[in-house]
């Protein structure tokens, strides 16, 4: 199936072929999770922290479906 990605801030760095905050689409397993696709993605577990579907924020475990348009936020700081 595929999915819809939007990496944030710095985690597109981890991922060769993605801009900060730029849609790409990437192909997973049918019954994917969120988790599913942060391995796909090789970003660092203790890195990703906020994640979207279809704009809404679901935790690491969620299912994702055909189509689904994920967004995935590092921890951000500030003061």
């Amino acid at each position: 199936m595929q999915v819809r990605v939007k990496l944030y801030a710095s985690l597109s760095r981890y991922y060769g072929k993605a801009a900060a905050g730029v849609p790409f689409e990437i192909d997973l397993p049918e019954n994917a999770t969120i988790v599913d696709l942060v391995d796909r993605l090789k970003l660092p577990k203790e890195e990703v922290k906020v994640f979207f579907v279809k704009g809404r924020a679901r935790p690491i475990d969620w299912p994702l479906e055909p189509g689904d348009e994920v967004g995935i936020f590092p921890l951000i700081g500030g003061g």
